[in-house]
């Protein structure tokens, strides 16, 4: 039986999904200040590898990285209620290129929806750190 991963196209899916998330991004005057100016590259690869690994694919990710520890990962950062919006609005518009099955496309999604709340750590905006 094929994984989950396999089922939903395997590396060049993700590297889809990834990159076209990413153009969103960088080119979101409220999101990108969040992110690594001098390394989108590795950015996209971290996350690419991440979602990779969740989904069943090669575990490239820890064997770098370590364990993933998303909530902590992100606490240097005021991830606000906007920021989540903003963050699902960039990878709706990436699910919605890849063209899965129906039934794949709503696992993803719902995780990464569950996954975009897990990371908000300021709810209030106006108490969020200058960055």
């Amino acid at each position: 039986m094929a994984s989950l991963y396999e089922s939903m196209g395997g590396h060049d899916t993700f590297t889809r999904l990834v990159h076209r998330f990413y153009q969103g991004v960088r080119a979101d005057a409220g999101l990108a200040p969040l992110y690594p100016q001098d390394d989108w590259e590795g950015a996209e690869e971290r996350l690419r590898m991440f979602l990779e690994q969740y989904w069943g694919g090669p575990t490239t990710y820890s064997e770098r990285r370590g364990h993933p520890m998303l909530r902590r990962r992100h606490m240097p950062f005021a991830v606000t209620p906007d920021a989540r919006e903003r963050w699902l609005s960039h990878m709706r518009d990436a699910v919605d290129e890849l063209d899965l099955a129906p039934e794949l496309e709503r696992q993803l999604w719902d995780y990464l929806v569950r996954a975009a709340h897990a990371m908000v750590n300021t709810p209030d905006a106006s108490r969020a750190p200058l960055i």
